[in-house]
């Protein structure tokens, strides 16, 4: 049997359940077929580069297979089918990575940056310093007046 990476994208409207849902669907259907499922991530809810069917998000999911050419073209077809995908992509690979793809690694590294993913922007600024508020010129420091004397 061969090895295949395959990845789709859901609507963005369509609930995380639903694509869990449907991730399910696909790995009993390649699993009737006599192929297996070894990996599944969830990458969420990312926006995409184009807008796809009116889409500007969607939700990515990856599935490693290992399964005959025939399990591949029905899930392919099963999937052009359903109204949820807006893309699919299987790619046949040499070897199933079972570490994490780049896709986790990458978004667990902003996980643990501090202040989340925008990181720590405005940590090394210097405090603000004070200004006089509107209303207070008559508070501040005497100037000079229009005819050239000083106060």
């Amino acid at each position: 049997m061969a090895l295949y990476e395959n990845v789709f994208i859901a609507r963005q409207d369509v609930a995380t359940t639903q694509v869990e849902a449907l991730t399910t669907q696909f790995t009993e259907l390649v699993t009737s077929l006599g192929g297996t499922v070894s990996k599944k991530e969830y990458w969420g809810l990312r926006s995409l580069t184009y807008r796809i069917k009116k889409n500007r998000k969607g939700h990515y999911t990856l599935l490693n297979i290992d399964a005959p050419s025939a399990a591949v073209k029905e899930l392919e077809r099963t999937m052009s089918i359903n109204e949820d995908i807006i893309r699919y992509m299987t790619v046949r690979v040499d070897e199933l990575e079972e570490a994490p793809s780049a896709i986790m690694v990458r978004s667990a590294e902003k996980s643990d940056r501090p202040g989340g993913d925008r990181g720590d922007r405005w940590g090394d600024r210097p405090p603000r310093r004070e200004r006089s508020r509107f209303g207070d010129e008559a508070s501040a420091a005497p100037v000079a007046s229009e005819t050239g004397e000083e106060a």
